[in-house]
């Protein structure tokens, strides 16, 4: 068996690959040789630039799931295959729970869910012809308190258990995985973060000490496609640095340590 991150003559689709995580997904896929096709509401202005290679882009609502028949059904067309589907499109302002109208809910469900589910069911037939996959990017929020994005973290634990399903109903021809984004420096991060001061002490709640860069979780994603991940199918990545560090820690008597430790590698 070899092990191979060359991903040219095959195509890749990306929901969301405009900007911010997606950006950097596109780009590390066209930095493994691969035809990447993305889709939104708005043509990126600046979208990700790999020896003169873009990935093509196309309108669509993944919230509507003719709209997404009818892009899967262009990039078969134009490309011959699919390879890989990678379900990026998500995300969620932050708005009280109850704060939040019937209409919001179903909307942060429709993005953060159902693309997802309408884009995979679309490209199953030529995922299985090319044996393929799907890649889902999900969010430490699905499997902890998701306070003030309480639906975004209730359809990404959704999207968590439609993986590990999808995996176990469509092996072994297309393989099904995910990546679980941790707090991620994007374009918008200061203003979701707040302040250049608050935005360190955010960095200062994750083990390794900062945010991932897009790229990093484009790269996760790129080697649960490739036949490095052969035989991983059901599984959910994280990428969150360690994730964050115990709170318990800062009133033990270890917390000077813990401390004297972040001064020393800073």
């Amino acid at each position: 068996m070899t092990l191979d991150l060359d991903f040219s003559g095959k195509t890749v689709m990306v929901t969301g690959g405009g900007r911010g995580v997606g950006k950097g997904i596109v780009e590390a896929f066209l930095r493994a040789g691969a035809d990447v096709e993305i889709c939104g509401r708005t043509e990126p202005e600046d979208g990700a630039l790999v020896d003169g290679r873009r990935a093509f882009f196309s309108g669509a609502d993944v919230r509507d799931p003719e709209t997404v028949d009818r892009w899967v059904a262009d990039v078969v067309d134009r490309r011959g295959r699919i390879d890989v589907v990678v379900n990026n499109a998500g995300g969620s302002p932050f708005t009280r729970f109850e704060e939040g109208s019937p209409r919001f809910y179903s909307a942060i469900t429709e993005l953060n869910f159902l693309s997802a589910a309408f884009v995979s069911r679309a490209a199953y037939p030529h995922l299985r012809h090319s044996r393929g996959s799907v890649i889902n990017v999900t969010s430490i929020s699905a499997r902890r308190p998701s306070p003030g994005t309480a639906i975004y973290g209730a359809a990404k634990a959704a999207l968590e258990n439609l993986t590990r399903t999808l995996a176990t109903e469509w092996a072994p021809d297309v393989r099904v995985n995910a990546v679980s984004c941790g707090l991620v420096a994007t374009e918008a991060g200061l203003d979701h973060y707040g302040t250049p001061q608050q935005y360190a002490q955010v960095e200062e709640t994750i083990p390794r000490g900062r945010l991932a860069a897009p790229f990093e979780i484009g790269a996760s994603c790129v080697m649960l496609a490739s036949s490095l991940s052969s035989h991983t199918t059901g599984a959910i990545l994280d990428v969150d640095g360690g994730g964050e560090w115990p709170a318990f820690l800062r009133y033990t008597p270890n917390a000077e340590v813990f401390r004297l430790r972040e001064e020393s590698e800073s």
